[in-house]
């Protein structure tokens, strides 16, 4: 259910690095949930938002990316991406990049007022309320860093799925409890990253669910992979993918159907 008092603003998507190269299917289904929230698509040529850079203090590369991609979605409504953390640093880090030069700091301020992560857009600013999806079998949520304490991104995943059909939530324990990844962090640090993530996959296992659900591919590719190291039987997958009745395809690390 959808409450909105504009005529069909145009969205720019967002994709990202990862839903591009890794999963294209996530990016199929943001399209298909903004669409269905009365929106128009629209998918600029795109680059990285920075974040690697921005993380390891690269602020001149990361500097350059922000103002690629404020030029590339300079003529949309609103921009959303499936990530919590590319939209973290589209919506609270570039500004930062400009805060000492006015006239970029006042551009980047109004790109970030217009700037959501893919479910905070579709609950908080287009009121949606349900989907019209069914998936059969019991989930538990993750819920990523970037998305829960940089865009307060918690209830309104759960909300929603608690809308599709055949759907129940099963709860991990610390749901809110970093997976591990964090970017270049898993890079750097591996075996601390390593222990993080082995914690994270017992509490998916112990909650009984079949499948993983969250809204950073990051943190679901790490979890995801350490959960088949262990041949722990929890498929994983995007939250977007269930929500827009795609939760049929090929889980996250399975081989694509031919």
């Amino acid at each position: 259910m959808v409450q909105s008092h504009e005529a069909r603003p145009r969205v720019g998507l967002f994709a990202t690095c990862l839903v591009d190269l890794i999963r294209p299917s996530v990016g199929f289904a943001a399209a298909k949930l903004i669409e269905d929230a009365g929106c128009e698509v629209v998918v600029p040529s795109q680059t990285c938002c920075g974040q690697p850079a921005f993380n390891s203090g690269d602020r001149r590369t990361a500097r350059a990316l922000a103002l690629q991609v404020m030029d590339a979605f300079q003529g949309v409504d609103y921009v959303v991406a499936p990530s919590g953390s590319c939209a973290g640093q589209l919506k609270k880090h570039f500004p930062e990049l400009f805060a000492d030069e006015p006239d970029l700091a006042r551009r980047a301020d109004a790109f970030a007022a217009k700037t959501h992560e893919l479910i905070s857009f579709l609950v908080d600013v287009r009121g949606v309320t349900k989907v019209a999806a069914r998936f059969d079998g019991a989930v538990t949520y993750h819920d990523s860093c970037s998305g829960l304490r940089e865009l307060g991104i918690k209830g309104q995943p759960r909300k929603l799925l608690e809308s599709v059909d055949g759907l129940t939530i099963a709860e991990m324990k610390d749901p809110d409890v970093c997976c591990g990844f964090g970017g270049t962090f898993a890079v750097k640090y591996g075996e601390i990253s390593d222990a993080i993530v082995s914690k994270k996959a017992d509490n998916v296992s112990h909650s009984g669910a079949g499948t993983l659900l969250a809204g950073d591919l990051g943190c679901l590719m790490n979890m995801a992979g350490k959960l088949q190291r262990l041949g722990r039987p929890v498929q994983a997958r995007h939250v977007a993918e269930v929500l827009a009745g795609m939760g049929d395809e090929p889980a996250i690390g399975e081989p694509a159907r031919r």
